[in-house]
């Protein structure tokens, strides 16, 4: 494991005040693993605007299986681009709606390319895209 490094941070009592709520419920038991992943997320989020690193994005919609050839275009843009997508999980909703999650993998450009593509699909009713780091550089 790497050597800690600590640092001193001038803050006003009132932003640390809510700072300190904040992290208190989301269960973080001190301040320096909170920073930790604010700096991470920080991290993760610059990487997506590089576009030149190998990233991973979940891809979550929500879409109506009975609008007309909705299921086969899906499957044929998964088909396309079966070198970006590791894997789907595919989950009945009701007897209209199904949930569908892809993970990808690229380059940041390329994946949001794919997910705005699988988006504007006639009959998706709703997506979001999540961006998340291959992780060697967040230790």
């Amino acid at each position: 494991m790497e050597e800690l490094v600590r640092f001193g941070v001038s803050i006003s009592a009132h932003l640390l005040g809510q700072f300190d709520r904040l992290i208190s419920g989301k269960g973080y038991v001190n301040r320096s693993e909170a920073i930790r992943d604010l700096i991470r997320k920080h991290l993760v989020e610059h990487e997506w605007e590089q576009d030149d690193k190998e990233t991973l994005g979940t891809l979550t919609l929500l879409y109506n299986h009975h609008v007309r050839e909705l299921s086969d275009r899906l499957e044929h843009l998964q088909h396309d681009h079966y070198h970006r997508i590791i894997s789907t999980m595919h989950v009945h909703v009701d007897e209209q709606n199904c949930l569908e999650v892809m993970v990808l993998k690229g380059k940041p450009v390329e994946i949001r390319s794919l997910s705005d593509s699988i988006l504007r699909v006639k009959g998706v009713k709703h997506g979001q895209l999540v961006m998340t780091s291959k992780g060697q550089e967040l230790d």
